[in-house]
C-alpha cells in the first residue's frame, strides 16, 4: 500500500487529490506564485495528525500545515509538493478556564471565533493581526498586530501547547502556570518556527479582562517624521497605549478612494486607550498634550462602539485600500515589514519612503509603530519583470536598513519563502545552530521544507 493509499484509508473523503482541492491551498494573499500540493489532508484529531506524519515520514513525503492561509510570506504554501495538512476541521474551543484566565483551543479556531465565544465571560484574547487568522497559524508565525504594544505578541500569549513531531510522536510543552523555570522552553521554540519543527495541535492561551472603558481617536500631522516623533515621546513617557497605529498620507488616500472616507491626506495616528474610566481620561489628556507639542491637528474622537469598529475596520482594510491606489486586475500588492528600535523608527520610515520614491513605486506605510514595527505595501504587475525587480530591490534595501539600525528584517510577517536571504546577515553564527535544531527535530526535512532557513552552503 502506498502512503497516499494509506492516508485515503485513514481519512476517507477527508483526503483529497483532486485539482480543485489542491488549488484551494495553493494560493496566497501575497505576491508568490501558486504552489500545488500533491494532496490535501483534513484531520480532526491529534491522533490523525500523528498518523499522517508517521505515514509521510515513512515515505519521505513533505508535509506543510495550513490554517486560514493568511500568512504574508508564503509559510502555508507547499513549496516542495507533498501533503497540505489543513487544520480547518480542528476548530474546537476545548476549555475556558475563567478563574485562571486561559483557554484551550485546537489550532483551526480563529481569533474572532474565540473572542465571540468569550464575550459573556468578561475575558478576551488580545492578539489582533487584522485578518481572522487561525490561532495555530498565528502561533506558528509568532503573529502580533495592532494591540501588541500593550498585550504583546503570540510569544507572550501562549502558555502551553501540544505538537506532533516529524516522526509522528506527540509532545506537550508548558503548563497553565504563568511562569516556569523547568527545562528548555520548547513552547516558545515551536511558537514562531513556521511549522518546520513540529505541528501544533492544541494551544493554551493567556486571556485578558475586557477593559472597563475603551476610548479611540485619530489625529493627523504635517509629515511622517512628526507623527513618529509623537509616537516615540508617547512610548518614552510610559503612557500605556492599547493601540497606536501610523498610516501615511498615501495610505489615507487609499482609504478615501476605497472606502469613501474624507480624511485629510496627511499622516495619521489611529489610537486606542483601555482601562478604568478615570485612567482612560487621564491617558487621553496626556496623549493630547504630547501630540499637540509634536504638531498634531484634526483630533477626532471615535466615542461610540460603532465609531471604534469603523475606525479599526478601516485600518484592517488596508490591503484593499492599497489596491485602489493603483488598480488593475493583474496587479498585486507586495507586503513587507521590518522592526527597529523605537529611537530609530523615524529614520527607518524616512528611508523606506526615499527607497520607494527612488524606484518610482506606489508605496504605502502602515505600522504598529508603538513597538517599532511598520509595513510597506507596494503595487506591482507580476508580468512586468523590471517592475518586479524594482520591488524586490526596494524590499532588500529596507531589510538592510533595518539591520543597519539595529532591528530585524521582520517583526511580524515572518521569514517563510521571502526573507531567507537575510537570515545569515541577521543571525550570523547562530544560523548554524538553527540548522542543527532543524536536523534534530526533523532529520528527514519533511516539515515545511524550503521555508525559514536558507539552504546550507
Amino acid at each position: 500500500m502506498t502512503a497516499f493509499e494509506a492516508l485515503d484509508h485513514l481519512l476517507g473523503p477527508r483526503f483529497a487529490t483532486s485539482l480543485a482541492a489542491r488549488r484551494q491551498n495553493a494560493g496566497n494573499e501575497a505576491h508568490f506564485d501558486e504552489m500545488l500540493p500533491d494532496a490535501v489532508a483534513y484531520p480532526e484529531t491529534t491522533e490523525e495528525v500523528a498518523q499522517i506524519l508517521r505515514t509521510c515520514a515513512g515515505a519521505g513525503i513533505a508535509v506543510t500545515a495550513i490554517g486560514s492561509g493568511t500568512s504574508l510570506e508564503g509559510q502555508h504554501l507547499a513549496a516542495h509538493g507533498g501533503v497540505s495538512l489543513d487544520f480547518s476541521r480542528m476548530n474546537k474551543l476545548l476549555q475556558v478556564n475563567a478563574e485562571d484566565m486561559n483557554a484551550v483551543v485546537q489550532p483551526g479556531v480563529t481569533r474572532m471565533q474565540l473572542n465571540a465565544a468569550l464575550r459573556a465571560t468578561g475575558l478576551f484574547f488580545p492578539v489582533d493581526p487584522g485578518a481572522d487568522a487561525s490561532l495555530g497559524g498565528m502561533a506558528a508565525t509568532r503573529a502580533s498586530g495592532t494591540t501588541a504594544v500593550r498585550y504583546g505578541t503570540m510569544r507572550e500569549n501562549v502558555l502551553a501547547l501540544e505538537a506532533v513531531m516529524a516522526d509522528g510522536s506527540v509532545i506537550r510543552t508548558g503548563s497553565a502556570a504563568r511562569k516556569s523555570s523547568a527545562g528548555y522552553d520548547l513552547t516558545h521554540l515551536l511558537v514562531g518556527s513556521e511549522g518546520t519543527l513540529g505541528l501544533i495541535t492544541e494551544l493554551t492561551l493567556k486571556l485578558q479582562g475586557q477593559p472597563e472603558t475603551i476610548a479611540a481617536a485619530t489625529c493627523h500631522f504635517d509629515d511622517v517624521a512628526a507623527a513618529v516623533d509623537c509616537v516615540i515621546l508617547t512610548i518614552q513617557s510610559g503612557l500605556p497605549m492599547a493601540r497606536i497605529e501610523l498610516v501615511d498620507e498615501m495610505m489615507v488616500r487609499g482609504f478615501n478612494r476605497h472606502m469613501g472616507t474624507a480624511l485629510p491626506e496627511r499622516p495619521h495616528l489611529f489610537l486606542e486607550f483601555h482601562g478604568a474610566p478615570a485612567a482612560v481620561r487621564e491617558e487621553v489628556t496626556r496623549f493630547r498634550e504630547i501630540a499637540r507639542e509634536a504638531g498634531a491637528g484634526g483630533w477626532k474622537d471615535a466615542d461610540t462602539t460603532e465609531a471604534r469598529n469603523a475606525l479599526w475596520n478601516l485600518r484592517h482594510g488596508a490591503l484593499g485600500a492599497i489596491s485602489a491606489l493603483d488598480p488593475g486586475k493583474e496587479k498585486r500588492t507586495f507586503s513587507t515589514d521590518v522592526c527597529v528600535p523605537i529611537s530609530r523608527l523615524a529614520e527607518a520610515v524616512a528611508q523606506a519612503k526615499r527607497e520607494a520614491a527612488a524606484r518610482g513605486l506606489t508605496c504605502t506605510i502602515v505600522g504598529h509603530v508603538g513597538d517599532g514595527n511598520f509595513h510597506c505595501g507596494v503595487r506591482f504587475d507580476p508580468r512586468d519583470t523590471a517592475q518586479r525587480d524594482r520591488v524586490l530591490a526596494f524590499s532588500g534595501a529596507l531589510a538592510e536598513a533595518a539591520l543597519r539600525l539595529g532591528g530585524t528584517v521582520t517583526g511580524e510577517h515572518g521569514i517563510g519563502l521571502g526573507k531567507q536571504g537575510y537570515m545569515q546577515a541577521e543571525h550570523g553564527a547562530a544560523l548554524a545552530y538553527m540548522r542543527r535544531l532543524k536536523a534534530a527535530f526533523d532529520p528527514q526535512g519533511i516539515l515545511n521544507p524550503g521555508k525559514l532557513l536558507p539552504p546550507a552552503p
